[in-house]
């Protein structure tokens, strides 16, 4: 072999060495900075009721909590129930009409045995469809509580997030995605007929 022919050999062997070198310090940098991030999550903001929180597609207001056995339909039930409620405004920031705001918050710690709430509208009292880009709602949420758990003095709701993509990675096609969380609201739950 060549004199000149080895050393062709050589530097390809050398830049084959010095790229593997890199990419498994970059592999290993990237695996130990998300161990880091898993082992140190950031907390999710505490947020009073009143102030609005940005969740992406959705902008929301908590007003209110409340215990009752009337819903906000004002028709009382055929048998006995309790009632927690949530009363809040809702603005969608999308570009069309929306219901996916029934996983917008939840329950934390989750009840045993809670069924979805009901989501109503507070200006005529019924039960709430899709809404509108950029017209906000004050709406109430109605969950029926299980009789054997008592209703807490506070309801501490976990509030998710969503976020735009053009391409999602699997389809290629545009949607909203579910994101962690971004607040935390506690509510005082009080009491109404």
């Amino acid at each position: 072999m060549p004199a000149e022919q080895r050393l062709t050999w050589r530097r390809r062997l050398f830049a084959f060495v010095v790229a593997s070198v890199g990419a498994a310090a970059a592999a290993a940098i990237s695996f130990a900075m998300t161990v880091y991030d898993a082992a140190h999550p950031k907390p999710v903001p505490v947020v009073a009721p009143g102030q609005p929180i940005d969740t992406g597609r959705w902008s929301i207001t908590f007003r209110d909590a409340r215990t009752g056995s009337i819903p906000p339909t004002g028709f009382k039930p055929s048998s006995p129930k309790k009632l927690v409620m949530v009363e809040f405004d809702l603005d969608n920031r999308s570009a069309s009409t929306s219901n996916v705001f029934h996983r917008l918050f939840t329950i934390d710690p989750p009840v045993a045995n809670l069924p979805s709430p009901a989501f109503y509208l507070a200006r005529d009292r019924s039960v709430a469809g899709g809404l509108q880009p950029d017209m906000p709602e004050r709406m109430i949420a109605v969950w029926e509580w299980p009789p054997a758990v008592p209703v807490p003095q506070q309801l501490r709701l976990k509030v998710t997030s969503q976020i735009h993509k053009r391409r999602d990675n699997l389809y290629g096609a545009p949607g909203w995605f579910d994101r962690e969380p971004v607040a935390v609201v506690t509510l005082a739950v009080g009491s109404s007929p």
